[in-house]
């Protein structure tokens, strides 16, 4: 039932456009991705790290997923975002995700290829996609200097080693992304996203995290560059959130869940669909299903 992420970024890379992976860790959140997804005859990447599995369950979550996939029939990948732990994998796995991302970045460089190469043997085993991230994401802070920053960015030649010694079939870059609010306007460095898209080539597809709050030029040049998987989850939780404080105020003698959440899903539902039309995957569903199908080359 669920595609794996190669199969939907392959396309996107062939059409010149990028997937969103949307985090959702509760039921709201995953029927207003499944919402837009549907009204905008989108591919979706459904992403769960292991504290929302832990939050929600992995198994309600991966059920929900499977009705949403059902009821809409868009293409969707339901993956593992920042796995952290072999044990995080391994319950993908058993779950039923098409796809998992070991997040290794926080260890030496030959600590991660290590353990990033592990997670691919057992990754491929399974039949899913693995992506593995190089470079580490940091909050873009005032006192950040620029060395650090730069140390922080993923190198283009450490990129192409460690795509063909780990086998990963996609691969998270830092190239000035943050995960979380920015505080001033994002610094993207273009130069080093076309230098890695070169250097790695068809080895390995490449993934944009951190992009809420990134401008809408900013995102289009990043695609235009290589880049086939997007993800967002930052503006998604701030609309829930920006939705039930709405409604609370000026209703605020009401307890009933379902009209709180009812203006937090209606808030999520406009980011998603503003963000597929942003990454092109409006009306690309059919194209993708036909695709990953094999009717077309």
């Amino acid at each position: 039932m669920f595609r794996t992420n190669a199969e939907l970024m392959k396309r996107a890379r062939e059409g010149g456009y990028a997937i969103g992976a949307f985090n959702t860790n509760n039921l709201e959140i995953t029927k207003s991705i499944f919402r837009a997804a549907s009204e905008e005859k989108s591919p979706i990447i459904l992403a769960i790290s292991p504290s929302a599995a832990k939050y929600a369950g992995i198994d309600n979550l991966v059920a929900m997923a499977r009705i949403g996939t059902e009821e809409t029939g868009v293409p969707v990948s339901v993956h593992l975002d920042h796995g952290t732990e072999f044990e995080h994998i391994i319950q993908a796995i058993r779950a039923g995700f098409s796809s998992i991302m070991f997040d290794g970045s926080k260890y030496p460089y030959e600590k991660n290829v290590e353990l990033t190469k592990e997670a691919v043997k057992i990754g491929h085993a399974a039949g899913i996609t693995v992506e593995g991230e190089l470079g580490r994401l940091v909050g873009v802070e005032e006192q950040i200097s620029v060395s650090e920053r730069e140390a922080s960015m993923t190198d283009p030649d450490q990129a192409l080693d460690f795509v063909e010694r780990t086998g990963v079939d996609a691969l998270a870059v830092s190239i000035g992304n943050a995960h979380g609010w920015y505080k001033g306007k994002p610094l993207l460095d273009f130069a080093r996203l076309e230098a890695i898209s070169k250097k790695i080539g068809d080895k390995a597809l490449i993934v944009l995290h951190g992009a809420s709050g990134i401008p809408d030029e900013d995102i289009r040049r990043a695609i235009s560059l290589g880049i086939t998987k997007i993800n967002i989850d930052t503006e998604t939780r701030d609309a829930f959130k920006r939705g039930v404080a709405q409604f609370m105020q000026e209703n605020p003698d009401v307890i009933d869940p379902r009209k709180i959440m009812k203006p937090a899903m209606e808030e999520m539902f406009k980011i998603v669909s503003k963000k597929i039309r942003l990454f092109g995957s409006s009306g690309r569903a059919s194209e993708s299903i036909a695709y990953v199908t094999g009717r077309v080359a």
